[in-house]
Order: structure tokens, then sequence, then C-alpha cells
């Protein structure tokens, strides 16, 4: 007949006068594979002071625009003194960018030191 509508429209109509499509639309994408992992403890507890160095660590991921575009931050902190332990700056939020700041703050502790990480 020539009338142009949209696709939802004519759902709309359809669901209206109780009318269903003989076809089904194409199913939308869902990234759903199965069960997610089990979260760890919260050893932290939100108790984010430490007696001594190198006993709790936070760390973040940080978006900062730039005029040059965007930049990411994802430090470590030790929680005793507040300071940054290692830090790593990339122009992408990805597995890189956190394992290398790990490396690097992994690096600076001495024997038999275990951090505990706590991040969101």
């Amino acid at each position: 007949m020539g009338i142009v509508a949209s696709a939802k429209r004519i759902m709309r109509l359809m669901t209206r006068h109780g009318l269903v499509p003989l076809s089904r639309s194409a199913k939308r994408y869902g990234s759903y594979k199965g069960e997610p992992a089990k979260a760890p403890k919260n050893l932290a507890d939100r108790d984010f002071h430490a007696e001594a160095p190198n006993r709790l660590w936070v760390t973040d991921l940080t978006e900062f625009s730039i005029p040059a575009g965007k930049a990411y931050l994802s430090p470590v902190i030790d929680c005793y003194d507040g300071m940054p332990v290692a830090w790593t700056i990339g122009t992408s939020p990805n597995a890189e960018l956190a394992n290398g700041m790990l490396a690097d703050a992994c690096s600076t502790l001495k024997d038999g030191e275990k951090p505990i990480i706590h991040s969101d």
C-alpha cells in the first residue's frame, strides 16, 4: 500500500489488538556465559588502615580527560601511610595496565611480605 511505518509502531499496534507476529525477530546479543566465579572474601572489610607497611594495598583504575584524549591511571596505594607503591599510565583500561602495575608493586616486596590487595 506504500505506507511507511517503523517496526516499533507496528509491534505496538499489533500488541494493542492482540496480534502476534508469525516469525520472531533476531535474538539480541547476550554475553552471559554461565554462573560468575565466586567472589573472594572481603578481607579488608572496609577497614583501610594497616599497622605496618605492605600489609594492605588498595587499587583502582581512574580515567582522566586530557587535551590529547583519555588517559588511564592504575595505582596501588599502601594503607599504612597512603603512599603509592607503584602505578602505570596508559591510553586503554586493559589487563596489561593493571598487570604491569601489580608486577611493579610486587617487585618492591621483601621476602615474606604478602599484602592483601583490595580492589572494587
